[in-house]
């Protein structure tokens, strides 16, 4: 199976998990009731976020989620550690744990989201 990207669904969430602005989802693999997946992985998705915006602080129970940023710069929020990530950067949010991501500086930052569950 492949996609291209103009295959990927898109998806705005507006203020996720409390934080702030517009998240926009492109969809590459996702579980849902296609079955596109079969493993453990629910989530394969790029995000981005503009400028100023943010993914409020959530907790992961029963999966971890992985960020690996394509483009841009965050302030990533993970149990605990604030830290700046740019491109190549990535991070991970194990279960249990409590994460949030913010667009740092005037250009969009884009990501890889992979959640996983156990």
């Amino acid at each position: 199976m492949h996609r291209t990207t103009q295959d990927y669904r898109e998806e705005i969430r507006e203020n996720m998990k409390g934080g702030t602005g517009p998240v926009r989802f492109e969809h590459i693999w996702k579980k849902n009731s296609n079955d596109e997946m079969h493993s453990n992985c629910r989530q394969f998705s790029r995000l981005t976020l503009q400028p100023g915006c943010s993914v409020g602080r959530h907790t992961h129970k029963d999966e971890e989620e992985i960020y690996y940023i394509l483009s841009g710069r965050v302030r990533s929020y993970d149990h605990g550690e604030w830290v700046e990530l740019g491109p190549g950067d990535a991070t991970i949010c194990r279960s249990g744990e409590e994460h949030s991501m913010e667009c740092l500086g005037d250009e969009p930052c884009t990501y890889l989201a992979v959640v996983i569950t156990y």
